[in-house]
């Protein structure tokens, strides 16, 4: 039986009256910090350092949010996929912003931030170019950040070129997390990638420029490692291009002690004016990226896999999936002197970490597994709607992403998000003539079940059309996708969306 609370919605015609109910027919429940796709316990030095920060932790970021400051605007390398934006609002990438931000312009923002996000725990530089070929800013403001506000963790993103040199001096300004994109460790990979790195004071090309970028990252993974700082490596996807070569790089740095790896779509928009864009390089599906985010995993020596990454603007703010950067772009947030309560914001986390407990032992109660050995025979996909706090606490309707889980008896494992509208919000930029919901549900095709809070009749009906059952409900996602999937991979597999009995091909 679905548990109580929730329904499975019957199809209602337009212009016909609903006849009630039909009959009832995370990855974070495993410890205080889980980070993605493994289930063994963790360190508790590793443990302390992911708790609150909503990238390494799966389940932190259903409650904390981060902030991205653009105070890097130059790059040392030039990536086919890579087109840097400093003054747009439309675009949701990468290597994108609304302005770039001196350190004491950084710092303010923080501050005013901080004090109007209580979630907020970690802010970090992420471009819009590379932090490290811009190191007198970043660490400018590094500084004026801690100083500041002294409860937010630090943390950067490099693309590892300059990284060896700078180990030392992020150690020492107390950075706990440091990401490295890590696209190829072969060289004639890395050629079609990169048409140039700048090193050693000239422009460097072709497998020469690749050799050295990858010698230069791995380096630098192993000074981080060493240094005892926590190191993600980023990987982004380009079918055709490093779709094959990517499991060998997650067992490579694995094997060096990374601890986290995030396999990420390349964003492949012709709009977007990306080389591989604009020559008609596609990004994957989700269903690509999540068989190949699996073999990492497997490859890696059970590699720990980020599967909630949003790839955010160069100035992203709020929780994760959700962008409020333009609500804190004005003039205003820059000049503001702002006073800083220290002890307001540890009581918000307090009572956050009180509600994520309250979770946490509702999760182990039910015994539900979110990864390892006992995946059941028969699952199927699920896609909830959630704003976070792990529950489903979202309307259909105003979903701007849903969390895609494999769900069976006693089964919900996170398999990784999905955008309605990605990367899209301007209409300049969007040459598209279908509905939203339309897209929405192509989008959602391989998925036996939506779980919303709420639905209308008319989207119910399209998702029925498709094969796709809208279920409602306000409980703890773990239950609903568990009891769901079970009682939906128990029907026969015709006319089933996202059923499967035979392994993790299902995603």
């Amino acid at each position: 039986m679905l548990p109580r609370g929730v329904k499975l919605l019957p199809v209602v015609q337009p212009g016909e009256p609903a006849e009630g109910n039909l009959p009832a027919g995370g990855c974070s429940s495993k410890a205080a910090a889980s980070c993605g796709s493994k289930t063994q316990p963790m360190d508790p030095t590793i443990r302390e350092k992911v708790a609150n920060h909503p990238c390494y932790s799966q389940e932190a970021h259903q409650f904390y949010a981060r902030m991205h400051v653009a105070v890097a605007p130059g790059c040392n390398i030039q990536c086919n996929f890579c087109n840097r934006k400093f003054d747009c609002a439309n675009e949701s990438r990468p290597g994108v912003t609304s302005k770039v931000l001196t350190p004491e312009q950084a710092a303010r923002k923080v501050k005013y931030v901080a004090t109007r996000v209580p979630q907020l725990s970690v802010v970090g530089i992420a471009g819009p170019g590379d932090p490290l070929a811009n190191a007198d800013r970043t660490f400018r403001t590094l500084e004026l950040v801690a100083k500041e506000t002294p409860d937010i963790k630090l943390c950067l993103s490099t693309n590892g070129l300059a990284l060896p040199d700078q180990v030392d001096r992020i150690a020492a300004l107390g950075v706990d997390h440091v990401t490295v994109t890590v696209n190829m460790t072969d060289p004639e990979v890395g050629e079609r990638i990169y048409p140039w790195v700048f090193y050693g004071g000239r422009r460097r090309t072709g497998k020469e420029a690749a050799s050295i970028l990858s010698e230069r990252q791995l380096e630098g993974v192993e000074r981080l490692v060493a240094a005892g700082i926590l190191c993600k490596v980023n990987s982004v996807m380009i079918p055709g291009v490093n779709d094959e070569h990517l499991a060998d790089v997650s067992a490579t740095v694995r094997g060096m002690g990374v601890f986290l790896h995030n396999v990420m779509p390349m964003v492949s928009a012709p709009e977007h004016g990306t080389y591989f864009g604009l020559n008609g390089f596609r990004g994957p599906t989700p269903q690509e990226l999540a068989v190949l985010q699996d073999r990492c995993e497997a490859a890696g020596g059970d590699m720990n896999m980020m599967r909630h990454c949003r790839q955010c603007r160069a100035d992203a703010v709020g929780m994760l999936g959700e962008d409020r950067s333009e609500e804190f772009s004005g003039d205003e947030v820059l000049a503001a002197e702002e006073t800083y309560d220290l002890e307001q914001r540890r009581a918000a986390h307090a009572q956050i970490e009180l509600d994520r407990e309250r979770r946490r032992v509702e999760r182990q109660s039910l015994r539900i597994a979110t990864g390892g050995t006992e995946r059941p025979e028969a699952t199927v996909l699920v896609a909830v709607a959630t704003k976070g706090s792990g529950v489903v606490n979202q309307h259909f309707g105003q979903a701007g992403e849903f969390w895609i889980y494999e769900g069976g008896a006693q089964w919900a494992r996170f398999i990784h998000t999905r955008s309605v509208e990605r990367y899209c919000f301007g209409p300049s930029t969007c040459n598209d003539d279908r509905s939203p919901l339309d897209k929405t549900v192509e989008l959602l095709g391989d998925c036996a079940a939506v779980v919303c809070q709420k639905i209308g009749p008319e989207p119910a009906r399209v998702l029925k059309a498709a094969g796709i059952e809208a279920v409602e409900a306000h409980q703890l996602i773990e239950q609903v996708v568990a009891e769901v999937g079970e009682q939906l991979a128990r029907r026969p597999l015709a006319g089933i969306a996202g059923a499967s009995g035979t392994g993790r091909d299902t995603a």
